[in-house]
């Protein structure tokens, strides 16, 4: 199977400097993921300048049951990373087609499920989450659009992750970077010129998303050098559904796990009033930018890890282990840094408001602390992922966004309530966020060094001595 050496061509992560190659492969899709940010800022940002922030508490206060919702594509996108990387570095032509085909014909499923069950259940978890009166028409309106159209989403996601298993994380990045100029475009043009307001926003997101999932699905169609993509190939295999199931479901359920974890944490915020509400959406914002470099970090490691196994080249997934988390922890310390520096304009970018910049800062102050923390999870979890162990992260995040986060959330704002704070005070949530990652990544650390990846690495590296 060739991989050839361009730059929007399938790449091979198991030759070369280990931190070298992990950095080429994580730059373009840092670059890409702070594009896909830019989808839910832009939305952020247009709703806040030209409507309101009534209406950027309504786009924020409907992300936490999007994301809910969603976590199914999440989990098939990893583990056909995970795969496809796999059968890449053991140059498995076979099996990486079908691997292809069969992620294709399960996105079509799940996305099938997600437009019918989504508009039935927004409104109805929305109540549950005691949404305010004000904005929950707002938010029903904003996801029922996203859900309809939800094979954009759904697809660009797979795609991306198969494009990153073979290697090409620039292609999806160029596809994505022409997608999010549209959508900021179309944006502007629904709201100010069409007067479309928070729907207008969905509904440019979503035609958006079906432009970069078109334009991946030409360029796999152009990748006949590595794989087959043809009809038969689309027939869902039961072994690689199960195999792409047991390697992307947990991931999946480790973001339900962050989902639920918010949608807890929304109800504790919304009862604080629309004043939090907006303050939220504008740290998460900006704390969806922080985050990127460690996200991208730890897919890097994932695909690192998983050609690496799959080649037998475990010396290089030993060494890419250090050497990535060192260069993610070093991002991660120069961002906490310029965010406690610069933090305010990057607040002022969302609202004219005085009231709201000085508590989203007051905020992100908070969380600045943890982002080391969350890129030593990052990296660590990714490497335990591309080894095929994808249990272990998921019962991480079972314990820091479960078991510490939300019980610390409800606790520090039952413990800080006062005549001025009658339900706590606001930088409870926020608190128990630091705390989640600061504990999770030492669990992380603790478990990594002794955990049932090493096993498996030790089990193939044998099997490979004894075929030798």
């Amino acid at each position: 199977m060739a991989a050839s050496r361009g730059l929007f061509a399938a790449k091979d992560l198991t030759q070369g400097t280990p931190w070298k190659r992990i950095v080429e492969f994580a730059v373009p899709m840092l670059i890409g993921n702070i594009a896909q940010q830019l989808y839910n800022t832009a939305d952020s940002i247009i709703v806040g300048r030209y409507i309101g922030d009534n209406a950027l508490a309504a786009v924020g206060s409907a992300m936490p049951v999007l994301y809910l919702l969603l976590v199914l594509f999440a989990g098939i996108a990893v583990g056909a990373g995970v795969a496809v990387a796999q059968f890449f570095g053991a140059r498995d032509r076979e099996q990486l087609s079908r691997t292809i085909g069969t992620c294709i014909t399960l996105t079509a499923l799940s996305s099938a499920i997600i437009m019918v069950i989504g508009p039935a259940v927004s409104r109805p978890l929305l109540q549950f989450l005691n949404t305010p009166a004000s904005i929950i028409d707002w938010c029903a309106d904003y996801l029922n659009i996203f859900f309809l159209g939800i094979a954009g989403f759904s697809y660009y996601n797979i795609f991306a992750g198969i494009l990153r298993g073979l290697g090409d994380s620039v292609s999806a990045l160029v596809f994505l970077l022409a997608a999010t100029a549209l959508n900021v475009g179309l944006d502007i043009l629904f709201v100010s010129q069409f007067g479309l307001g928070v729907p207008g926003v969905a509904l440019a997101t979503v035609l958006a998303q079906g432009i970069s999932a078109a334009l991946c699905f030409l360029k796999l169609r152009s990748m006949t050098e590595n794989f087959d993509l043809n009809w038969s190939m689309l027939k869902p295999s039961r072994e690689l559904t199960l195999t792409i199931m047991k390697l992307g479901l947990p991931s999946g359920l480790t973001q339900a796990i962050f989902s639920l974890a918010m949608v807890a944490v929304q109800s504790l915020i919304n009862s604080f009033g629309e004043m939090v509400i907006a303050c939220n959406v504008i740290v998460m914002r900006v704390d969806g930018f922080a985050m990127m470099p460690n996200f991208s970090f730890g897919a890097a490691m994932t695909t690192f890890a998983g050609q690496n196994i799959g080649a037998g080249r475990m010396d290089r997934v030993r060494q890419g282990s250090k050497q990535g988390t060192l260069i993610a922890v070093g991002v991660s310390a120069t961002i906490t840094v310029l965010l406690l520096l610069f933090g305010r304009h990057l607040m002022n970018v969302f609202t004219d408001t005085p009231e709201l910049v000085a508590l989203s800062m007051r905020m992100m102050r908070i969380l600045a602390l943890g982002y080391v923390a969350v890129a030593v999870t990052q990296c660590l979890t990714g490497v335990m992922r591309g080894a095929g162990d994808a249990m272990t992260p998921m019962w991480i995040s079972l314990i820091a966004a479960v078991l510490l986060r939300v019980p610390t959330a409800y606790g520090l704002a039952y413990l800080t309530r006062s005549a001025l704070y009658p339900n706590g005070r606001p930088e409870s949530p926020f608190i128990s966020l630091l705390v989640s990652w600061t504990l999770g990544a030492v669990i992380t650390a603790v478990i990594f060094k002794r955990g049932a990846w090493r096993q498996r690495m030790l089990t193939l590296e044998r099997k490979r001595v004894a075929e030798t």
